[in-house]
C-alpha cells in the first residue's frame, strides 16, 4: 500500500504530465478521485454572462446525464452563478453554496442529481475571469457519503498544482504527446517559455522569451542564467528551480504564479513546471533542464456585475440566481420554468431581493444589473 506522501507525489506527477499532454487528464482525474475519495470528477469552464459551459475533461461520468446537463439542465443548475463567485483556490462543498433542503426542492436535484446517486460534491475555482471560471468538481456516491474533512484537506493540497497545470495546459496543442509538446511546440507558444537548469541556466528560450530578455523589463540574462528584474520575484524563481530538481512535490505552492510586474493595463506572471518526474522527464533530460518557465500577461480582473451586487446587498446564492434569470426572462411563471423552481419559491426569493435592494418592480432589478 502506498504511503500518503508517495500517493500524493504520484497524483501531482500525473497532473503535471496532463498539463502538456491533455489526453492524460482523464487518468489524472481518476487518480485525484482515488486520492481524495470521490467516485467521479469533471474539469470544466462556465461563462455566467453567456449561460454556457463546457466539460473539458471527465472521469467516470454518465455520458447520458452529461449530455442532458448541457442540453437541458444547465439553466436549472442552482449552483450557478454563485459558485463562480468563490475565491480562486478555495475548496467549497455543495452545502456551502446551496443548503441541502433547498437543493432537494429543485427540479435539478430531483431529475439530475438524485437519479445518478450523487451524495455530495466539492468544487474549487481554479481560474476566474470577469464572467468565466474554470472549475474542478469531485462527486461522492452513497457508499462514500458526504465529503469529510480529509477530502477537503487533500483537495486543498492539490489545488496549487492544479492551478499551475491549468494555466500552462491551455498553451499546448492537445494533439501532441508530452515529449513532442516540449521539443516541437514551445517555439510556437505565445507565452515566453524558458527551459532552465537547477541554477537557472537557460538551455532554451522561444521567440517571445528572447524578446523579453532583450527588453530586460521583466526578466534578464546574467551569466547565462535567467533572472527576474524584481529582486523578490528573482529569489522565488531560483528557490523553485533548485527545488524542482528534487521532484514535483518539492516545489509546493511556490511557482504557481510568480508576479513579475503589477502595472496597468496588464499583470505579468511566471509559472514554473518541473521536468524531473513523470513523462516530462524525457523531454527535459536531453537539455539538462529541470524546469520550464512560462511567462504570460493577465488582464486585471474586476468582479462580475452579479458578484458585485451580491456582495453589496448581501444576496444569497438562490437570490442572485433569480436576479440573473431576470435578465433573460420576466414573469414569475417564466422564471420558475427556467430555474426549475416552484412559482411560490420564486416569489419568496423576489420579495427578499426587493427588500434587500430597495427595488419595487422586476424592471427596477433589471436596471440595477444593467447599471453595474
Amino acid at each position: 500500500m502506498l504511503s500518503d506522501r508517495t500517493e500524493f507525489s504520484s497524483v501531482i506527477g500525473e497532473i503535471y504530465d496532463a498539463a502538456i499532454d491533455p489526453t492524460l487528464w482523464q487518468r489524472a482525474l481518476g487518480s485525484i478521485c482515488a486520492y481524495v475519495g470521490g467516485y467521479s470528477a469533471v474539469l470544466f469552464w462556465h461563462d455566467a454572462a453567456a449561460q454556457h459551459a463546457q466539460a473539458l475533461y471527465l472521469f467516470n461520468d454518465d455520458p447520458a446525464y452529461t449530455r442532458l446537463y448541457f442540453e437541458k439542465y444547465l439553466p436549472m443548475d442552482p449552483f450557478f452563478p454563485a459558485s463562480s463567485f468563490i475565491d480562486v483556490g478555495v475548496v467549497r462543498g455543495s452545502n456551502d453554496i446551496v443548503p441541502q433542503a433547498e437543493l432537494e426542492r429543485t427540479r435539478f436535484y430531483k431529475e439530475w442529481i438524485e437519479p445518478q446517486g450523487i451524495a455530495d460534491a466539492i468544487a474549487v475555482n481554479l481560474e476566474k475571469g470577469v464572467t468565466r471560471s474554470s472549475f474542478l468538481v469531485i462527486r461522492t456516491d452513497a457508499s462514500q457519503g458526504p465529503a469529510d474533512d480529509l477530502m477537503f484537506s487533500r483537495t486543498a493540497a492539490l489545488v496549487p498544482h492544479l492551478q499551475r497545470a491549468v494555466a500552462i495546459g491551455r498553451l499546448f496543442d492537445q494533439a501532441r504527446d508530452t515529449e513532442r509538446a516540449l521539443t516541437e511546440t514551445l517555439g510556437h507558444v505565445e507565452a515566453g517559455v524558458f527551459l532552465v537548469g537547477a541554477d537557472g541556466s537557460i538551455s532554451f528560450a522561444n521567440d517571445p522569451a528572447q524578446k523579453m530578455l532583450a527588453d530586460a523589463t521583466l526578466v534578464r540574462k546574467e551569466g547565462g542564467e535567467l533572472h527576474a528584474a524584481a529582486p523578490a520575484a528573482d529569489r522565488i524563481l531560483h528557490e523553485v528551480f533548485a527545488a524542482a530538481r528534487r521532484g514535483d512535490a518539492s516545489i509546493g505552492v511556490r511557482g504557481v504564479a510568480i508576479p513579475l510586474a503589477d502595472s496597468a493595463p496588464d499583470r505579468w506572471f511566471a509559472h514554473v513546471l518541473p521536468l524531473t518526474s513523470g513523462r516530462r522527464q524525457r523531454a527535459g533530460h536531453g537539455l539538462a533542464a529541470v524546469a520550464a518557465v512560462f511567462i504570460r500577461n493577465t488582464p486585471p480582473n474586476a468582479p462580475p456585475p452579479l458578484e458585485a451586487i451580491a456582495k453589496q446587498y448581501g444576496l444569497s446564492p438562490s437570490e442572485i440566481r433569480v436576479l440573473d434569470a431576470l435578465t433573460k426572462v420576466q414573469g414569475v411563471r417564466h422564471l420558475a420554468d427556467l430555474l426549475g423552481l416552484s412559482q411560490a419559491t420564486v416569489k419568496t426569493h423576489l420579495h427578499k431581493i426587493f427588500r434587500k435592494t430597495g427595488a419595487r418592480r422586476q424592471s427596477g432589478l433589471i436596471k440595477l444589473v444593467a447599471g453595474i
